[in-house]
């Protein structure tokens, strides 16, 4: 596939999410990350508004790169074929979409943990605590948690329920970053309305179909998803999230081809 010229709103969105990322860099990363961070809703940081903002924050180089690349050689396809208002209307929706999948999937993971941290506070019990500690956090208990204990070789139950405490605040307080959900969005997208394109991956240098390549790439995330590994931070359901907004969102628009590139 020949890639088109940059198109203005695939360029200013790519602007934006590298302006951003710059300020990150520049030493503003924690405030950045806590304002326009996607927080779970029970968190005392999370604001509406962080739906959209938390597109254009990433947590590392790699992982802009990642995103921006997807949006530079896919993007501009979209946005000649649909123009740039629906364009950056798709763009937005698959985005918050990812961000509304994540957070509920997460309701039951969080509401449950919250429950669990509420019943341990209202009865503490040092002989429970290590199974409470196995069973909710069994990654390892969040680096910061210890941060008001004053001796943590020597837990009292008074600490324990503090370490409770901030193992729920921290997890509540992790946020969702990235442009992730809207860049699946839009290979999502891509393979609905030209499934047969061609597509030639920098690691698989042979030619695949959108259709295979995106319908593989879900596959994976899906099972990425169930089966999460230890130390994966990735959100895979907000990446399936981004493609399952565009779908709903082309069906919507009806928007049909017959012929493919």
């Amino acid at each position: 596939m020949r890639t088109p010229s940059i198109t203005p709103v695939v360029k200013a969105l790519m602007a934006i999410n590298i302006i951003v990322f710059g300020v990150e860099y520049f030493g503003h990363k924690d405030m950045i990350v806590s304002i326009m961070g996607l927080h779970y809703f029970t968190s005392d940081q999370f604001l509406p508004f962080q739906f959209i903002t938390s597109i254009f924050v990433h947590a590392d180089l790699h992982h802009l790169f990642n995103n921006m690349l997807g949006l530079f050689f896919l993007g501009p396809m979209l946005e000649m074929y649909w123009g740039d208002k629906r364009f950056l209307t798709f763009f937005l929706v698959t985005g918050i979409g990812s961000g509304l999948l994540y957070m509920g999937l997460k309701y039951y993971d969080y509401s449950s943990l919250e429950a669990a941290t509420k019943a341990y506070i209202e009865h503490p019990n040092l002989e429970q605590f290590s199974k409470f500690l196995f069973q909710y956090y069994p990654d390892g208990v969040p680096h910061n948690a210890f941060r008001l204990i004053q001796d943590p070789d020597n837990i009292r139950v008074e600490d324990s329920v503090l370490i409770a405490q901030e193992c729920l605040k921290s997890v509540l307080d992790t946020p969702l970053v990235g442009a992730s959900g809207a860049v699946f969005g839009i290979m999502a997208g891509f393979a609905l309305l030209f499934p047969n394109t061609e597509l030639m991956l920098f690691l698989l240098p042979i030619p695949i179909k959108a259709k295979y390549f995106v319908a593989l790439y879900g596959l994976y995330e899906l099972y990425a998803g169930l089966n999460k590994m230890p130390g994966d931070n990735v959100a895979h359901f907000a990446h399936i999230g981004g493609m399952i907004f565009a779908f709903i969102l082309i069906k919507i628009w009806g928007k049909n081809r017959n012929s493919f590139y």
